[in-house]
C-alpha cells in the first residue's frame, strides 16, 4: 500500500560533488515530508519501504551507500539515473554547480486479514 510520495533538491555549489548533492535532495525530502505513516496505520516504522530515486548529470559518481545513511529507519532501494542539472561556473573554469532531484514513496505490505 503506497501512503506517501515527496520530493527534494539539492545542491553541490562549489565541489562538483554528486553523493553529497543527492544525500542534500534525500534530507531536504525528508524534512518536508515528517513522516510518521507508520503511527498513523499502526505499524512500525523498520516495515516501511522507500523507493528512491535520485537524478543527476554524473549517475555513476555517487556513493549509493553513502546515500543509504540518510535514512534512520525503513528499507530504501535507491536507483540512480541520468537528469539533475549541471550548471557551469560564469568564469568558465572549476566545477560545475550540481543540483541532484530526489523523489521518494513510501509504502507498506499489505496485511492479510
Amino acid at each position: 500500500m503506497q501512503v506517501l510520495t515527496e520530493f527534494g533538491l539539492g545542491t553541490s555549489l562549489r565541489r562538483g560533488d554528486y553523493t553529497e548533492a543527492s544525500a542534500r535532495a534525500l534530507r531536504d525530502l525528508l524534512w518536508k515530508a515528517s513522516i510518521n505513516a507508520a503511527e498513523w496505520l499502526g505499524r512500525e516504522k523498520s516495515e516501511m519501504r522507500l523507493a528512491v530515486r535520485v537524478a543527476v548529470q554524473q549517475p555513476d559518481l555517487v556513493d549509493r551507500a553513502e546515500l543509504q545513511k540518510v535514512f534512520p529507519y525503513g528499507e530504501a532501494q535507491i536507483e540512480v539515473v541520468f537528469g539533475g542539472l549541471d550548471v557551469p561556473r560564469p568564469e568558465g573554469q572549476g566545477n560545475p554547480t550540481v543540483m541532484a532531484l530526489a523523489a521518494l514513496t513510501v509504502s507498506f505490505a499489505e496485511v492479510a486479514p
